[in-house]
């Protein structure tokens, strides 16, 4: 058995699965949990055969209303070899740092077919900071449906128009519609974070 919420893994069909050490090894989630144990049971109930394991998530994510480290605002597999990652632009976020090391491990990963990703960066929003610090304002958090995708808006009309067209890049042929998730991240989630996948019945 393990504890695990839908933002805190993404895959990509053909055997691979991004983790954090901070969510499935949580001793609050899954106390007798070590790095065999969850990659045996992902194997088990999703099929995988390669685990990428990251190091942490954003930031503000350890706070009260975070998940202590959710995959779905910092990576996702777009297609199979294919990376969407959160960059956050300025050094005075720590997250600058955290998502400079994040990504140079990721790009020294290969999927479970052996392929080197190609990244595309996800620039974070101008604001840095709201109310309660730094902010986790971030595009990956997305919802990708038949003809479209959801996307994250943080009221930056060049940051939000530019990260429509790194997705609509990463997703060909559908149609990105933005929606003002400040409300949403407030209290610790985002436009992926709200939504569950829905699985297909075979007959």
């Amino acid at each position: 058995m393990l504890v695990n919420e839908g933002g805190g893994i993404h895959v990509d069909g053909e055997g691979t699965v991004l983790v954090t050490d901070t969510v499935q090894l949580d001793p609050r989630r899954n106390p007798y949990a070590d790095r065999a144990r969850v990659e045996a049971e992902l194997s088990r109930t999703l099929g995988t055969t390669k685990a990428i394991w990251l190091p942490r998530g954003l930031t503000r994510d350890y706070e009260d209303f975070g998940t202590s480290g959710h995959v779905d605002i910092v990576a996702t597999i777009a297609s199979p070899g294919v990376l969407l990652v959160h960059r956050q632009p300025n050094p005075e976020h720590p997250d600058h740092q955290v998502m400079r090391d994040i990504r140079a491990y990721l790009a020294g990963t290969t999927d479970a077919a052996g392929r080197k990703w190609t990244i595309l960066d996800l620039d974070a929003p101008a604001e840095i900071r709201d109310e309660d610090g730094f902010v986790d304002y971030s595009y990956v958090n997305h919802l990708v449906v038949n003809d479209g995708v959801v996307a994250c808006g943080f009221g930056d009309t060049k940051a939000d128009a530019d990260a429509r067209d790194v997705l609509e890049q990463a997703y060909p042929g559908r149609r990105v519609v933005t929606i003002d998730s400040r409300p949403i991240f407030a209290r610790g989630g985002g436009i992926h974070c709200i939504t569950q996948q829905q699985p297909s019945l075979k007959a």
